[in-house]
């Protein structure tokens, strides 16, 4: 893999490392896609995306991106299950008003989740908290409490919970720092949990119905889709 863009996220290097070449995804909050480029790019990976802003549709039918413009906590409903290898939800977790629903969707309509969120009991934060009495400002929380658009801010344990709620298995875990390169972690262990500032988890069912098929491939038209049009062949 090539080295990333200067400025890019480090995140996407991990995302990029836990796709596998060729796959079917889904970009659930693709902003202006970034990674979803960077997804075709290194991994030729048949890509679509769903983004609620609609200058970040905009930005993405500008890179030659198969995006449409939805909102995750309604339109998930509307993908076919199994449709995808990977559904991505990249520091998009924390902003969605029903997480729950949209993490179970994801593991609908794909095989495998990649999920990747602010830690709120990294010790930074705990620390503005106990030190200042403030609502942290870090690097993966980097807003002011009245300017942010986090509504379920969670730290590694809870999520750990709501996998555990919902009966997936955590394939694989990484914690980031500050932009470092992402580090393996056991997201069992509770120093984790004070230690990683940004968390991604690699997803899937522990018992998925064997019965349902996968969805048929999905067009891949040398186009970008048109608003409303994912599936169009």
């Amino acid at each position: 893999m090539t080295d990333l863009p200067p400025g890019q996220r480090e995140d996407f290097r991990e995302i990029l490392r836990l796709v596998r070449p060729g796959s079917r995804v889904l970009d659930v909050g693709c902003g202006e896609g970034a990674l979803l480029e960077l997804l075709s790019q290194e991994k030729a990976v048949d890509g679509r995306g769903l983004e609620i802003s609609p200058q970040g549709v905009a930005a993405c039918l500008a890179r030659g991106l198969s995006v449409v413009q939805g909102d995750a906590d309604h339109d998930l409903v509307d993908f076919p299950s199994r449709a995808f290898d990977y559904a991505v939800l990249s520091q998009t977790l924390q902003a969605v008003r029903q997480p729950r629903h949209v993490l179970s969707e994801l593991l609908r309509i794909a095989d495998r989740a990649v999920v990747s969120f602010p830690n709120f009991g990294h010790w930074r934060v705990r620390w503005s908290l106990l030190h200042r009495g403030r609502m942290p400002e870090t690097r993966a929380l980097p807003e002011p409490w009245w300017a942010t658009s986090n509504i379920h801010l969670c730290t590694l344990r809870d999520f750990l919970d709501l996998a555990e709620n919902l009966d997936l298995k955590v394939e694989a875990c990484a914690a980031l720092v500050r932009g470092k390169p992402a580090r393996p972690i056991d997201p069992d262990k509770g120093l984790e949990n004070w230690r990683a500032e940004t968390a991604i988890f690699l997803l899937s069912r522990r018992n998925r119905d064997p019965r349902v098929e996968p969805a048929p491939d999905l067009a891949v038209e040398a186009r970008p889709a048109a608003i409303g049009d994912l599936f169009s062949r």
